[in-house]
């Protein structure tokens, strides 16, 4: 996945946001409005999210050092992981006690034609930060549906930009109904249940976030059309003829590790095995060029080994079981 198509579609967000932030908090003054309260929190949360994202971006291209000889490209995730708690913790459970809070005390707006107007400015703008984060992901997605999408993406910037724009159009939706109700009966109860909605709208979000950059930051292997291309550019059938068994793991968004053991002839001399496997890794990086780090390892091949299955106590976590392995 692209870091630049990321970096442009937080870029974008980021504007929108501060600019939206500052007028919904200005029609709260005037309006008393506990939606625009609500909303101008939440986008004061995500301006914030969109930092944090560049924050771990910067940090994720410092280069490997002895005590991290594997790179810094996990700093994706752990930011991405920490806008899902800010976005629950300060959008999501602000939002929810403020509606709570509205709902018990319920007063009338002053000068509503404060929040329709910033509302109304909020929904193009946010429309314009949804538009740049949709077109910078299809590009990348190619025949995936939007939750597959977000499912299997391994950079989680647009991901991340994609629901929080969603969940902010959704919101602005939801306080403008709020407001309208509000003025319509003349019962300010209809905003604080508008601003209630907001507030589990963002806590849904944020919990689909957490559980997709946790799997992020267990680890994740490559995606299945790069395992096949793996797998195609390792066995030649000449000098390494098969895959006994192989692991792929995610050190970052764009750098993959791959550890495998392969299958070379009994006779093979130690010069023809360390050709093999110099010609299987460059074979590999030309199929999948985010393959940084490849670790091969010859082996005898043997059918009676193959048979008996994977050994539990060759992988952590229990066995994985590989089409080829033994």
């Amino acid at each position: 996945m692209s870091a630049s198509g990321g970096t442009r579609a937080i870029v974008a967000a980021l504007g929108a946001n501060l600019a939206i932030a500052a007028s919904k908090l200005v029609a709260f003054a005037f309006s008393g409005s506990s939606s625009m309260l609500a909303e101008g929190v939440h986008s004061l949360a995500d301006s914030g999210n969109q930092f944090l994202l560049l924050v771990g971006g910067k940090k994720a291209q410092r280069q490997a050092s002895p005590q991290h000889p594997f790179g810094y490209g996990r700093e994706r995730f752990i930011y991405a992981f920490l806008v899902s708690i800010v976005l629950f913790s300060i959008g999501g459970m602000f939002a929810i006690y403020e509606g709570y809070e509205k709902i018990r005390h319920p007063h009338d707006l002053e000068h509503w034609y404060w929040p329709v107007g910033v509302l109304a400015f909020a929904i193009i703008a946010e429309g314009f930060s949804f538009r740049t984060a949709i077109k910078e992901s299809n590009g990348l997605r190619g025949t995936l549906s939007w939750t597959e999408f977000i499912r299997r993406a391994k950079a989680p910037e647009l991901p991340v930009v994609l629901l929080e724009d969603f969940g902010a159009l959704i919101g602005l939706v939801l306080a403008l109904g709020g407001v309208g109700l509000s003025l319509l009966t003349g019962d300010g109860v209809w905003d604080g249940i508008g601003t209630l909605c907001i507030g589990v709208l963002l806590v849904l979000i944020a919990l689909v976030l957490a559980a997709e950059t946790k799997s992020l930051l267990l680890g994740e292997a490559a995606g299945a059309d790069d395992i096949q291309k793996i797998e195609a550019a390792i066995v030649d059938g000449d000098t390494v003829p098969r895959i006994i068994h192989m692991r792929t793991l995610h050190l970052g968004p764009e750098e993959l590790l791959i550890a495998a053991k392969i299958a070379v002839r009994h006779d093979d001399t130690a010069t023809e095995v360390a050709n093999a496997i110099n010609a299987a890794e460059a074979r590999i990086r030309a199929a999948v060029p985010i393959a940084r780090v490849i670790y091969l390892e010859p082996d005898i091949y043997s059918e009676a080994e193959a048979a008996k299955g994977p050994d539990p106590e060759a992988t952590p976590g229990g066995p994985t079981p590989h089409p080829a392995g033994h």
